[in-house]
């Protein structure tokens, strides 16, 4: 790999833990900033002042904010993520099992949705401007169109309360079969599947169609190339890069984002595991889930660029 790549690459990822830093000052200030008292929700509106000033001591509020920040980053680059104030237990360990469930979550909706984005892109380069390109770009459109809670208070009408095919909410457990699994994860993953479908695949269809305006693809029809192999050889290879950062932010958005839907079907992952935490007011869990979040669309977007600086033939092979 030429050293051009590689100084992109390191510029990427330094540019990232960077990013990463200053949104864990974004995170704690936030959580900082929120109305009400952290040791009065914890111990109700019938605590006394003395027992309320001893529990601010003992989580350590009355120091100033600097320094709680700089020992909450320093126990989470230690692995120590903090204490939940609502339940008393490790956040950390909390968090193993429901970031499983939303990855396993995530990593289903993708399975489908990034080859059938991709291939529905292209049957609409392949006959675009006709009526198929406009059915799917349509369908597409008006997708994007509805939220999250609509698409799944729909499944949950059609699918689980008319006509009883899936559950309506999706419980998961440990050792729990794997057909049951999916079968519980059936609707949500496709309220995620169909959430992001769409996007990528008219970002698909876009830049497939701005490499078919390049004059080698000019050539290679002159050539007597069938469209599907003029799209298939030429177009889509040299469509990659773009595509591949389009993927990855849908990627990214189906496990940062996957709040809404998991708290639709009362998804036993992150999104429902924050929303339960910040009813209670529990700093150190929403501070923790915050972070998890952000790490996970930064990387991902770091993964995204690599990939596209990798894929870029002029600085693979640079004159």
């Amino acid at each position: 790999m030429s050293s051009p790549i590689l100084k992109l690459i390191a510029q990427r990822v330094a540019l990232g833990i960077v990013l990463l830093l200053a949104v864990s000052v974004l995170i704690f200030a936030g959580t900082q900033i929120l109305p009400g008292d952290v040791a009065q929700a914890i111990l109700g509106q019938s605590a006394t002042p003395e027992s309320l000033a001893n529990l601010r001591e003992q989580l350590g509020l009355n120091d100033p904010a600097y320094i709680r920040y700089f020992h909450w980053l320093g126990g989470v680059l230690t692995g120590d993520l903090g204490t939940a104030m609502s339940s008393g237990q490790d956040i950390a360990t909390s968090i193993k099992g429901r970031l499983w469930n939303t990855l396993f979550l995530a990593f289903w909706a993708a399975i489908v949705a990034v080859p059938l984005a991709i291939i529905l892109g292209l049957i609409a380069v392949r006959y675009r401007n006709g009526w198929v390109d406009k059915l799917i770009s349509g369908v597409a459109l008006a997708s994007t169109s509805f939220p999250e809670f609509f698409i799944g208070y729909v499944l949950v009408y059609f699918f689980a309360v008319k006509w009883q095919i899936f559950p309506g909410i999706s419980t998961v457990y440990d050792g729990m079969p794997f057909g049951e699994r999916m079968q519980a994860i059936a609707l949500p993953a496709t309220a995620l599947t169909l959430v992001v479908l769409a996007h990528m695949m008219r970002m698909t269809r876009a830049a497939i169609l701005n490499v078919m305006q390049s004059a080698y693809v000019e050539t290679a029809e002159l050539k007597g190339l069938s469209a599907f192999n003029v799209i298939r050889k030429h177009a889509f290879p040299n469509a990659i890069a773009p595509i591949i950062n389009v993927v990855m932010l849908n990627l990214a958005y189906l496990i940062v984002g996957v709040v809404v839907v998991e708290v639709i079907f009362v998804y036993p992952g992150m999104g429902q595991y924050l929303v339960d935490h910040v009813t209670k007011r529990d700093v150190p869990v929403v501070q923790a889930v915050g972070l998890i979040f952000a790490a996970v669309y930064i990387s991902l977007n770091i993964i995204a660029d690599v990939a596209a600086i990798v894929a870029n033939p002029r600085l693979r092979h640079p004159k």
